[in-house]
């Protein structure tokens, strides 16, 4: 395995063990049980990779073709919720701030996946179609929260809050720029996944959000 291929996948694992956690304590806030809390983790793991790899006629998904990342993420998920389980008082001083659990490692998959989305389709030969490329980075970013969210019975964080799909897009964007004017994959990767984090970071605390139309609800 060449190194840049070996840092790829070990971006993977941490993208997949990041999201994981950040499905598993959306599950826990819904009170869901240690199945829901699986499925959710594991979905939003590997959700958003395989939309890109149907996108992109890698059928089937590799979440299919090699277990590494499903089990990853089903390992993951399972000692989150079991510690939560019988241990529930060392995160009882986080459960009032989730979301801001949920925004750290959301933003650490997100960055991660955004970039192997972009990486993925390029070396899939679609390297000269730029709007596929940061698409498939994009959603390969987004995919797996917009199914945790859906099935938690949320509106999509990436509809409406902080800078979260524009995040992947901008990110997918640099990687893809700095790709085609020749500069070393995994640097180019690096820049456009810390570009990511940076911007969720940034949104998450000074809670910058896309404008948005505010109805009077007393009419």
């Amino acid at each position: 395995m060449e190194f840049a291929e070996l840092i790829i996948r070990i971006a993977e694992i941490i993208g997949t063990v990041a999201f994981a956690i950040s499905g598993v304590v959306v599950a826990i806030k819904k009170e869901l049980d240690f199945l829901g809390a699986i499925v959710l983790g594991s979905i939003t793991a590997v959700g958003g990779g395989a939309l890109r790899d149907v996108l992109l006629g890698m059928t089937p998904p590799v979440m299919f073709q090699n277990y590494v990342f499903i089990t990853v993420a089903i390992a993951t998920s399972s000692l989150v919720f079991i510690i939560e389980y019988y241990k529930g008082e060392l995160l009882n001083n986080k459960r009032n701030n989730y979301m801001q659990i949920i925004n750290i490692f959301d933003a650490i998959g997100l960055g991660i996946f955004t970039v192997v989305g972009v990486n993925t389709a390029i070396t899939n030969g679609h390297s000269e179609n730029w709007f596929l490329v940061i698409f498939i980075g994009a959603l390969t970013g987004v995919g797996g929260g917009i199914f945790r969210d859906v099935l938690a019975g949320r509106v999509p964080m990436v509809l409406h809050k902080q800078i979260y799909a524009l995040a992947a897009t901008i990110g997918a964007t640099l990687n893809y720029v700095l790709f085609y004017i020749g500069l070393n994959i995994t640097l180019a990767m690096f820049s456009g996944a810390l570009t990511v984090m940076l911007i969720r970071f940034l949104a998450s605390y000074y809670k910058w959000n896309l404008p948005k139309v505010a109805l009077n609800k007393s009419t």
